[in-house]
C-alpha cells in the first residue's frame, strides 16, 4: 500500500471551493459545473477530490458520524517549487485567488524557502523550494 491515489477534501461549499481551486489556482477537470456532487481534479501523480464536508462524514459513518470542528486538523498539503521565484509567483497565485496567506515566503532553517497558505476551508498548503530538490519526468519530488 505505498501510493495515494486521490486526497479527498471535505468542503463547506463546493462552489467557492471550484472557484478556488480550478478558477483561482488552476487545477484541471472535465467537470465544467460550479457546484457538483463531487469534483476530481488533475495533479501530476494523484486526484485531488472536493466532496461536501457533511456528506463525506457521512460518508465514514452514517449512524455516528465523526463531529465536524473548526481548526488545524494536524495535516498540510505541498506543493514542491522548482526555485524561490516559484514559491512567490505560487504565494501571489494563491493570494489573487482568496486564500489566506499565513506565511509570507522567507527562508528556512533546513536550508529551503517556504510560505504557507490557507484555502477557503482552512486547508493548510505549503509552498516549498529545497537546494536539494530534484523531481522526475513527471515533475513528482525526488529524494
Amino acid at each position: 500500500m505505498n501510493r495515494m491515489n486521490i486526497i479527498c477534501l471535505g468542503v463547506r461549499n463546493m462552489e467557492t471551493s471550484i472557484k478556488f481551486y480550478r478558477d483561482g489556482l488552476g487545477f484541471t477537470t472535465n467537470e465544467k459545473s460550479n457546484n457538483p456532487e463531487v469534483i476530481f481534479f488533475d495533479a501530476s501523480g494523484t486526484k485531488l477530490e472536493l466532496y461536501p464536508l457533511k456528506l463525506l462524514a457521512k460518508d465514514i459513518n452514517e449512524k455516528n458520524p465523526p463531529e465536524i470542528v473548526n481548526g488545524f486538523a494536524g495535516i498540510t498539503l505541498a506543493y514542491n517549487a522548482k526555485s524561490k521565484t516559484e514559491v512567490c509567483e505560487i504565494i501571489e497565485l494563491a493570494r489573487r485567488s482568496g486564500a489566506i496567506i499565513v506565511k509570507e515566503p522567507q527562508d528556512v532553517f533546513w536550508g529551503g524557502y517556504h510560505a504557507y497558505f490557507s484555502d477557503p476551508d482552512g486547508y493548510y498548503w505549503e509552498v516549498a523550494w529545497g537546494p536539494d530538490f530534484t523531481f522526475d519526468e513527471n515533475d513528482m519530488l525526488k529524494f
